[in-house]
């Protein structure tokens, strides 16, 4: 369960104050991202793979991170997003897309599961996966043994030199949360952990039902949580030093050499070089004043019935339409929820 500081809340609230921006607005289309990488222990191929996969480790396995296939990718945004704002800056709106390469991989599922589902099945407190598959789920990242987000490349080692690639908690670059205080942690190992971390987003794919298997070219889209003040301490510190960098992962069921997940297109893939596939692409809406909550469609201060009755208007199959809350290409009972939990 999410809980709030006071410090967060106070964040939250002028995140949630419904003021028109009377400042700049800044979008960023970002269509091919500065690096994707396979951050896996055994990839000896960093940075030029045409596929990129992410997977959990064996259930209840001492061995590896947890969330054992990662894919990072970032994007260069200076030059198109201010980098001299700081603080003074709100992103508004942020979406990662990822092109699905591997047809019928993976069951989607795209509700949180419970981190006692990875648990070993002798374990006291593990429980049944109650649904189809494993969300994929989007972090920043963090970085460790010399490394920022300034020097890690997409060649960069995975670990340091002498380090097992069995050991957990080795990678250079690894999944994380992120504090409104700016302090992040890494949670590649959760179920050892024995908690469940709040993801910037999670994976939804339009036109495929839950517990369905994905088929290639499908895109699957994280709406990313803005008006979480840690999520949105992270997206300004990345704004501000000219990169995005963003971590895909999945405790997606496996055994050792073995296993169905999920697989997405790279940059370096040749259907991307003749237009036949997409890599990672990057939208972020940003201002240097105070945002509308996304269900204040009109930005006129409140959430009401104006607001209820241009959503209602839009119900039913909605492709990238602001009204479509949740980002699942509908415009739903789901979104009508969103709307009536920030009604004002």
């Amino acid at each position: 369960m999410k809980t709030t500081t006071p410090a967060a809340a106070a964040t939250s609230a002028l995140l949630l104050a419904c003021v028109a921006s009377a400042g700049q607005t800044w979008t960023a289309d970002l269509g091919t991202p500065a690096y994707d990488r396979w951050m896996y222990p055994f990839n000896s191929t960093p940075g030029t793979r045409p596929t990129i996969s992410t997977f959990g480790s064996e259930p209840g396995a001492s061995i590896f991170d947890c969330r054992d296939g990662q894919m990072l990718v970032a994007f260069d945004t200076a030059g198109t997003l201010p980098t001299g704002l700081g603080d003074g800056l709100t992103v508004t709106h942020a979406v990662l897309e990822l092109e699905v390469a591997g047809s019928l991989t993976f069951a989607y599922d795209p509700t949180p599961d419970p981190w006692q589902t990875f648990l070993g099945p002798n374990d006291p407190e593990w429980i049944a996966d109650a649904d189809a598959g494993q969300p994929v789920e989007l972090f920043g990242v963090g970085y460790r043994n010399g490394f920022s987000l300034a020097s890690f490349a997409e060649n960069s080692p995975y670990a340091p030199v002498g380090a097992s690639p069995l050991a957990p908690a080795v990678r250079n670059a690894f999944a994380a949360t992120c504090a409104a205080d700016g302090t992040v942690r890494d949670v590649s190992r959760t179920p050892r952990e024995r908690y469940a971390p709040e993801p910037f987003a999670v994976g939804t794919v339009a036109g495929v039902a839950a517990g369905e298997f994905v088929p290639a070219g499908r895109i699957m889209r994280f709406e990313i949580d803005v008006l979480d003040p840690g999520v949105q301490r992270y997206l300004r510190d990345g704004i501000g030093a000219g990169r995005l960098a963003l971590a895909v992962t999945s405790l997606t069921f496996v055994q050792q050499q073995s296993g169905q997940f999920p697989i997405f297109v790279a940059k370096e893939n040749a259907l991307v070089a003749i237009g036949a596939a997409r890599a990672a692409r990057l939208v972020i809406e940003a201002t240097d004043g105070p945002a509308c909550v996304p269900a204040d469609f009109n930005c006129d201060g409140a959430v009401n019935g104006d607001d209820l009755g241009r959503l209602l208007a839009a119900w039913g199959i909605c492709g990238n339409c602001e009204e479509d809350l949740t980002g699942d290409g509908a415009v739903d009972g789901d979104d009508l929820g969103r709307l009536l939990s920030e009604w004002s």
